[in-house]
């Protein structure tokens, strides 16, 4: 099982979450940088001193990026990719809330060849839903669930078509997990064919604030 971390608290206002994350980045599937909701207008000089040691500890960096479910204009992605790459010298991209319905398959193909052209290393898409077949053929992973443990436990669906994708090219992020159950959240996703995951503790509005516990875990 491998760990999907999306941080998203700043470095100067939880040092030690970064420093905890720096050493264990070998147990990560990879980092998640999102200065400003995407790189910002200029460089983060703490996020160019994290990023640099994150990857000088051997973690894949991705940088966030919005796609405001197809909404946005193409040419604004991929000047936030281009940012994360010169900026922060992230290895790929993770491209936030992208629209899940077979309509706008084409159009997410077409900015995937784009980044390719780029030369991102890796494409990570998040729907935070099972999206229509195909997408996943497009990135290297691709996150089918992203919601709240409650949901998870209680609403989980896995459509046929996820059979045929490796595990390791689909992720479910959780969030709101007792700290107690960390460890069956890791093991649930990998049931329902998800060897990338990012177990967390926290709540709305972001609980992507911290790490998850499973991460002094992972790979053990």
């Amino acid at each position: 099982m491998s760990l999907l971390i999306p941080l998203y608290v700043h470095p100067a206002e939880d040092p030690g979450a970064w420093h905890r994350l720096i050493t264990a980045a070998t147990r990560t599937y990879g980092v998640v940088l999102n200065p400003a909701s995407g790189p910002g207008e200029v460089p983060d000089p703490a996020f160019t001193a994290a990023a640099g040691a994150l990857r000088a500890a051997g973690a894949r960096l991705l940088g966030y990026v919005d796609t405001d479910y197809g909404v946005r204009d193409p040419a604004e992605i991929t000047e936030d990719v281009r940012r994360h790459r010169d900026w922060y010298a992230a290895d790929g991209c993770f491209l936030d809330r992208v629209t899940a319905t077979a309509d706008g398959l084409a159009a997410c193909r077409r900015l995937v060849r784009t980044l390719r052209r780029l030369g991102v290393g890796t494409v990570v898409l998040n729907p935070g839903v099972h999206p229509a077949p195909g997408y996943a053929r497009l990135a290297d992973l691709t996150v089918t669930f992203e919601g709240h443990w409650s949901t998870y436990v209680s609403a989980f669906s896995r459509p046929a078509w996820t059979a045929r994708h490796p595990a390791g090219r689909l992720c479910h992020l959780v969030y709101g997990v007792p700290e107690a159950l960390v460890p069956l959240a890791v093991r649930t996703a990998h049931e329902r064919g998800a060897a990338v995951c990012g177990p967390v503790t926290g709540e709305p509005p972001n609980p992507w604030a911290e790490l998850t516990p499973a991460l002094a875990g992972a790979g053990r």
